[in-house]
């Protein structure tokens, strides 16, 4: 007989709550109190510049650890964070409009690598209590955008919710002409990195689904 197993989601994006779902999950949602920045700072003052994919795993973990030590259910832990590397730099979401604006003027008609850190824990019970993470990385190309385009963009606001300051998946995805990669992972979190996560622990990803 077969056991569904619980999956909590340690993120509040809306987008990777509907990647889940769409593949048939319905995950848990608990949003970690983790400060970004603060992490970020710690991590860097102790091990010197991080590379943009090791920012999205040190997130992706620290938002897992910090739920799993909240929930009590028996279930997966899963933290997620996406960060845009471009010309060498680590962006997340822009602080205002102006931030949002300046990074397309710089990205458009270019390409960056948005990166994603998956983290699993597993806290289930009597389980081997497992706790790893990948990062899975795609090149994302941007249209060349007008001056006006992008104004247009930054004033619905999606931008400054989203890492990069776009979507490929929402308003944004007109803007975007080809990724080279998982599409998933643009999202926010790649559909087969967690496949190939479960299985190590001998889980199907269909196991997730109730």
């Amino acid at each position: 007989m077969r056991v569904t197993v619980s999956l909590v989601l340690a993120s509040a994006s809306p987008a990777r709550l509907t990647t889940l779902r769409s593949a048939g999950v319905a995950p848990e949602v608990v949003v970690s109190s983790v400060d970004e920045p603060a992490v970020v700072a710690d991590a860097e003052k102790s091990l010197g510049s991080l590379d943009p994919a090791d920012v999205a795993l040190l997130l992706a973990r620290a938002k897992g650890e910090d739920v799993a030590s909240q929930v009590e259910s028996d279930s997966l832990v899963l933290g997620c964070d996406s960060v845009l590397e471009f010309d060498g730099e680590t962006f997340g979401k822009p602080a205002d409009a102006a931030e949002a604006t300046a990074r397309w003027k710089a990205m458009r008609g270019r390409s960056g690598t948005l990166h994603t850190g998956h983290w699993l824990i597993d806290a289930r019970d009597e389980s081997s209590g497992a706790t790893f993470g990948v990062v899975a990385s795609t090149v994302v190309h941007f249209a060349d955008l007008t001056d006006d385009e992008i104004d247009a963009y930054v004033a619905t606001g999606e931008p400054l919710h989203v890492a990069g300051a776009f979507t490929i998946d929402g308003l944004g995805g007109p803007y975007v002409t080809r990724i080279e990669g998982d599409h998933h992972n643009v999202v926010g979190l790649s559909l087969p990195v967690l496949r190939e996560m479960l299985a190590e622990l001998g889980i199907g990803f269909h196991d997730l689904r109730g």
